[in-house]
Protein backbone atom coordinates (compact mmCIF):
# COMPACT_ATOMS: atom_id res chain seq x y z
CA UNK A 1 0.00 0.00 0.00
CA UNK A 2 1.05 3.24 -0.85
CA UNK A 3 0.33 5.35 2.17
CA UNK A 4 3.33 8.07 2.03
CA UNK A 5 0.82 11.14 1.51
CA UNK A 6 -0.37 10.55 4.91
CA UNK A 7 1.08 11.42 8.33
CA UNK A 8 -1.45 9.77 10.58
CA UNK A 9 -2.95 6.03 10.46
CA UNK A 10 -5.56 5.41 12.59
CA UNK A 11 -6.33 1.59 13.34
CA UNK A 12 -9.40 -0.40 14.43
CA UNK A 13 -9.10 -3.50 15.62
CA UNK A 14 -12.25 -5.67 15.30
CA UNK A 15 -13.77 -9.32 15.50
CA UNK A 16 -17.83 -10.23 15.03
CA UNK A 17 -19.30 -6.57 16.44
CA UNK A 18 -20.53 -5.60 13.13
CA UNK A 19 -23.18 -3.18 14.74
CA UNK A 20 -20.97 -1.52 17.23
CA UNK A 21 -18.28 -0.99 14.17
CA UNK A 22 -20.97 0.19 12.45
CA UNK A 23 -21.83 3.16 14.69
CA UNK A 24 -17.64 3.68 15.45
CA UNK A 25 -16.70 4.38 11.84
CA UNK A 26 -19.66 6.40 11.62
CA UNK A 27 -18.28 8.72 14.13
CA UNK A 28 -15.14 9.31 12.36
CA UNK A 29 -17.22 11.33 10.23
CA UNK A 30 -17.28 13.83 12.56
CA UNK A 31 -13.83 14.03 12.99
CA UNK A 32 -12.78 18.12 11.62
CA UNK A 33 -8.58 18.44 10.43
CA UNK A 34 -6.79 19.59 8.14
CA UNK A 35 -4.44 16.67 8.31
CA UNK A 36 -3.23 13.98 5.98
CA UNK A 37 -4.31 10.66 7.43
CA UNK A 38 -6.09 7.23 6.48
CA UNK A 39 -8.37 4.82 8.43
CA UNK A 40 -7.29 0.52 8.66
CA UNK A 41 -10.02 -1.69 10.16
CA UNK A 42 -8.40 -4.91 10.76
CA UNK A 43 -10.93 -7.45 10.82
CA UNK A 44 -9.88 -10.34 13.38
CA UNK A 45 -11.63 -13.38 11.23
CA UNK A 46 -14.99 -11.98 11.76
CA UNK A 47 -17.94 -13.98 10.97
CA UNK A 48 -20.83 -11.96 10.98
CA UNK A 49 -20.99 -9.05 8.29
CA UNK A 50 -18.19 -7.10 9.49
CA UNK A 51 -16.44 -7.18 5.51
CA UNK A 52 -19.27 -5.90 4.39
CA UNK A 53 -20.32 -2.69 6.90
CA UNK A 54 -16.48 -2.02 6.43
CA UNK A 55 -16.75 -2.10 2.47
CA UNK A 56 -19.97 0.08 2.26
CA UNK A 57 -17.95 2.55 4.61
CA UNK A 58 -15.14 2.99 2.62
CA UNK A 59 -17.16 3.69 -0.35
CA UNK A 60 -19.04 6.32 1.59
CA UNK A 61 -15.74 7.92 3.33
CA UNK A 62 -13.81 10.86 2.03
CA UNK A 63 -10.72 10.05 3.72
CA UNK A 64 -8.35 7.18 2.78
CA UNK A 65 -9.50 3.61 4.15
CA UNK A 66 -8.65 -0.11 3.97
CA UNK A 67 -9.42 -3.14 5.03
CA UNK A 68 -7.33 -5.72 6.23
CA UNK A 69 -8.18 -9.38 7.47
CA UNK A 70 -6.08 -11.04 9.85
CA UNK A 71 -6.94 -14.75 10.63
CA UNK A 72 -4.59 -14.86 13.63
CA UNK A 73 -6.96 -15.14 16.82
CA UNK A 74 -5.85 -12.33 19.43
CA UNK A 75 -6.22 -8.37 19.71
CA UNK A 76 -2.66 -8.77 19.51
CA UNK A 77 -2.38 -10.30 16.39
CA UNK A 78 -5.13 -7.92 14.52
CA UNK A 79 -2.52 -4.67 16.45
CA UNK A 80 0.04 -6.12 14.63
CA UNK A 81 -1.26 -6.28 10.99
CA UNK A 82 -2.75 -3.33 11.05
CA UNK A 83 0.68 -1.14 11.91
CA UNK A 84 2.36 -3.35 9.72
CA UNK A 85 0.07 -2.44 6.88
CA UNK A 86 0.34 1.41 7.99
CA UNK A 87 3.64 3.27 6.29
CA UNK A 88 2.90 6.30 8.16
CA UNK A 89 5.00 8.05 10.96
CA UNK A 90 2.51 7.65 13.76
CA UNK A 91 0.26 5.17 14.14
CA UNK A 92 -3.05 5.23 16.55
CA UNK A 93 -5.03 2.68 17.92
CA UNK A 94 -9.00 3.62 18.87
CA UNK A 95 -11.42 0.28 20.15
CA UNK A 96 -14.55 -0.33 17.99
CA UNK A 97 -16.65 0.39 20.41
CA UNK A 98 -15.20 4.06 20.85
CA UNK A 99 -16.33 7.58 19.68
CA UNK A 100 -13.14 9.96 18.86
CA UNK A 101 -13.72 13.78 19.51
CA UNK A 102 -13.80 16.03 16.84
CA UNK A 103 -10.73 17.41 17.24
CA UNK A 104 -9.04 13.71 18.04
CA UNK A 105 -6.48 13.93 15.12
CA UNK A 106 -5.39 17.36 15.12
CA UNK A 107 -4.88 16.86 19.33
CA UNK A 108 -2.99 14.21 18.96
CA UNK A 109 -0.53 15.65 16.11
CA UNK A 110 0.19 18.73 18.16
CA UNK A 111 0.97 16.41 20.75
CA UNK A 112 3.77 14.46 19.23
CA UNK A 113 4.93 17.63 17.44
CA UNK A 114 5.43 19.09 21.41
CA UNK A 115 6.84 15.95 22.53
CA UNK A 116 9.51 14.57 19.87
CA UNK A 117 11.28 11.80 21.87
CA UNK A 118 7.73 10.49 22.69
CA UNK A 119 7.30 6.52 21.40
CA UNK A 120 3.66 6.56 22.20
CA UNK A 121 1.01 9.17 23.72
CA UNK A 122 -2.35 8.09 25.13
CA UNK A 123 -5.55 10.28 26.10
CA UNK A 124 -8.55 10.55 28.07
CA UNK A 125 -11.36 8.12 27.58
CA UNK A 126 -14.37 8.72 29.07
CA UNK A 127 -17.83 7.39 29.22
CA UNK A 128 -20.11 7.73 26.17
CA UNK A 129 -23.40 6.39 28.02
CA UNK A 130 -23.51 7.58 31.32
CA UNK A 131 -25.41 4.52 32.30
CA UNK A 132 -22.69 2.13 31.51
CA UNK A 133 -20.57 0.93 34.62
CA UNK A 134 -17.64 3.90 35.18
CA UNK A 135 -15.16 1.35 33.67
CA UNK A 136 -12.46 0.93 31.24
CA UNK A 137 -12.29 4.65 31.26
CA UNK A 138 -9.44 7.44 32.16
CA UNK A 139 -10.79 10.88 33.12
CA UNK A 140 -7.68 12.26 34.76
CA UNK A 141 -6.65 15.36 33.33
CA UNK A 142 -3.40 16.66 33.95
CA UNK A 143 -0.48 15.61 31.36
CA UNK A 144 1.67 13.06 32.79
CA UNK A 145 4.90 12.53 31.40
CA UNK A 146 7.20 9.05 31.65
CA UNK A 147 11.42 9.38 31.40
CA UNK A 148 13.15 7.16 29.60
CA UNK A 149 13.70 3.50 31.28
CA UNK A 150 10.82 4.47 33.56
CA UNK A 151 8.30 2.36 34.68
CA UNK A 152 4.36 2.34 33.58
CA UNK A 153 1.20 0.64 35.29
CA UNK A 154 -1.45 -0.94 33.43
CA UNK A 155 -4.59 1.67 33.34
CA UNK A 156 -2.56 4.85 33.21
CA UNK A 157 -2.59 4.72 29.54
CA UNK A 158 -5.39 2.58 27.71
CA UNK A 159 -5.29 0.51 24.44
CA UNK A 160 -8.52 2.62 23.73
CA UNK A 161 -6.85 5.70 22.85
CA UNK A 162 -3.03 5.38 22.50
CA UNK A 163 -0.72 6.39 19.78
CA UNK A 164 2.70 5.51 18.49
CA UNK A 165 6.06 6.02 16.25
CA UNK A 166 6.55 3.73 13.89
CA UNK A 167 9.92 3.79 14.75
CA UNK A 168 8.97 2.81 17.90
CA UNK A 169 6.66 0.30 17.28
CA UNK A 170 9.20 -1.50 15.10
CA UNK A 171 12.00 -1.34 17.68
CA UNK A 172 9.68 -3.16 20.47
CA UNK A 173 8.33 -5.36 17.59
CA UNK A 174 4.99 -4.14 18.12
CA UNK A 175 2.43 -6.54 20.39
CA UNK A 176 2.55 -9.39 21.84
CA UNK A 177 1.04 -12.08 20.51
CA UNK A 178 0.07 -14.43 23.77
CA UNK A 179 -1.14 -10.66 25.17
CA UNK A 180 -4.75 -8.99 24.62
CA UNK A 181 -8.32 -9.38 24.48
CA UNK A 182 -9.03 -12.94 22.82
CA UNK A 183 -6.08 -14.05 24.76
CA UNK A 184 -5.32 -15.53 28.48
CA UNK A 185 -3.73 -12.17 29.64
CA UNK A 186 -5.26 -8.85 28.37
CA UNK A 187 -2.52 -6.67 28.90
CA UNK A 188 -0.79 -6.14 25.45
CA UNK A 189 -1.18 -2.21 25.60
CA UNK A 190 0.92 -1.65 28.68
CA UNK A 191 3.32 -4.16 27.81
CA UNK A 192 4.43 -2.46 24.58
CA UNK A 193 4.35 0.68 26.44
CA UNK A 194 6.49 -0.34 29.12
CA UNK A 195 8.77 -1.85 26.35
CA UNK A 196 9.08 1.08 24.58
CA UNK A 197 10.26 2.92 27.61
CA UNK A 198 12.86 0.57 28.03
CA UNK A 199 14.27 0.98 24.83
CA UNK A 200 14.68 4.56 25.46
CA UNK A 201 12.48 6.12 24.36
CA UNK A 202 9.42 9.05 26.20
CA UNK A 203 5.86 8.37 26.65
CA UNK A 204 3.40 11.03 27.35
CA UNK A 205 -0.23 10.95 28.78
CA UNK A 206 -1.99 14.12 27.21
CA UNK A 207 -5.72 14.38 28.44
CA UNK A 208 -6.95 16.68 25.67
CA UNK A 209 -6.98 13.65 22.97
CA UNK A 210 -10.32 12.43 23.60
CA UNK A 211 -12.42 9.27 22.85
CA UNK A 212 -15.67 8.00 24.15
CA UNK A 213 -16.19 4.76 25.20
CA UNK A 214 -19.71 3.00 24.95
CA UNK A 215 -18.65 -0.46 26.25
CA UNK A 216 -22.79 -1.09 27.69
CA UNK A 217 -21.58 -2.97 30.82
CA UNK A 218 -24.39 -2.35 33.04
CA UNK A 219 -24.26 -5.36 35.55
CA UNK A 220 -21.56 -5.16 38.39
CA UNK A 221 -20.98 -9.08 37.57
CA UNK A 222 -19.80 -8.03 34.19
CA UNK A 223 -17.53 -5.64 36.06
CA UNK A 224 -16.29 -8.47 38.36
CA UNK A 225 -15.52 -10.54 35.60
CA UNK A 226 -13.24 -7.86 33.62
CA UNK A 227 -11.65 -6.90 36.62
CA UNK A 228 -10.26 -10.32 37.81
CA UNK A 229 -9.12 -11.00 34.14
CA UNK A 230 -7.22 -7.62 34.13
CA UNK A 231 -5.85 -8.71 37.18
CA UNK A 232 -4.05 -12.36 35.98
CA UNK A 233 -3.53 -9.96 32.70
CA UNK A 234 -1.11 -7.39 35.25
CA UNK A 235 0.52 -10.61 36.71
CA UNK A 236 1.72 -11.79 33.03
CA UNK A 237 2.99 -8.32 32.70
CA UNK A 238 4.52 -8.16 35.47
CA UNK A 239 6.54 -11.90 34.96
CA UNK A 240 7.58 -10.80 31.71
CA UNK A 241 8.88 -7.20 32.56
CA UNK A 242 11.35 -8.83 35.49
CA UNK A 243 13.02 -11.03 33.01
CA UNK A 244 13.52 -8.13 30.65
CA UNK A 245 17.13 -6.21 30.82
CA UNK A 246 17.05 -3.47 32.28
CA UNK A 247 13.58 -3.96 33.96
CA UNK A 248 14.28 -6.22 36.39
CA UNK A 249 14.51 -4.33 40.03
CA UNK A 250 11.96 -1.90 38.55
CA UNK A 251 9.08 -3.97 38.17
CA UNK A 252 10.16 -6.64 40.55
CA UNK A 253 9.91 -3.62 43.35
CA UNK A 254 7.33 -1.48 42.30
CA UNK A 255 5.29 -5.51 42.34
CA UNK A 256 6.75 -6.15 45.51
CA UNK A 257 5.08 -3.00 47.13
CA UNK A 258 1.44 -3.62 45.23
CA UNK A 259 1.20 -6.83 47.22
CA UNK A 260 1.12 -4.72 50.52
CA UNK A 261 -1.95 -3.21 49.88
CA UNK A 262 -4.18 -5.18 47.72
CA UNK A 263 -6.61 -8.41 48.61
CA UNK A 264 -4.93 -11.40 48.66
CA UNK A 265 -7.52 -12.54 45.74
CA UNK A 266 -6.06 -10.06 43.56
CA UNK A 267 -2.80 -10.95 44.41
CA UNK A 268 -3.38 -14.43 43.83
CA UNK A 269 -5.05 -14.06 40.48
CA UNK A 270 -1.37 -11.86 39.58
CA UNK A 271 0.17 -14.88 40.11
CA UNK A 272 -1.48 -16.86 38.49
CA UNK A 273 -1.24 -15.02 35.21
CA UNK A 274 2.54 -14.62 35.99
CA UNK A 275 2.87 -18.51 36.32
CA UNK A 276 0.90 -19.42 33.41
CA UNK A 277 2.11 -16.59 30.76
CA UNK A 278 5.67 -17.97 31.70
CA UNK A 279 4.41 -21.63 30.58
CA UNK A 280 3.13 -20.52 27.84
CA UNK A 281 5.91 -18.28 26.64
CA UNK A 282 8.37 -21.22 26.97
CA UNK A 283 5.87 -23.44 24.90
CA UNK A 284 5.50 -20.42 22.32
CA UNK A 285 9.42 -20.36 21.93
CA UNK A 286 10.03 -23.66 21.68
CA UNK A 287 7.68 -23.82 18.79
CA UNK A 288 8.87 -20.78 16.85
Amino acid sequence: MDHTNNTLSLVICTRNRATQLQTCLNALKKISTQQAWQLIVVDNGSTDNTKDVVSAFIQDFSITAHYVFEPQAGLSAARNAGWKAANTRYIAFIDDDCYPSENYIDMLLTAFHANPNAGFIGGRVLLFDPTDLPITIQTHAEKIEFSPRSTIMAGTIHGANFAFTQAALNAAKGFDVLFGAGKKYPCEDVDTMAEILRLGWAGIYEPSIVVYHHHMRKLQSDADKLMASYDIGRGAFFAKRIFRPGSIFLYATTWLRRTRWQSFDVTKRELQGAFGYMKDATKYFFQK
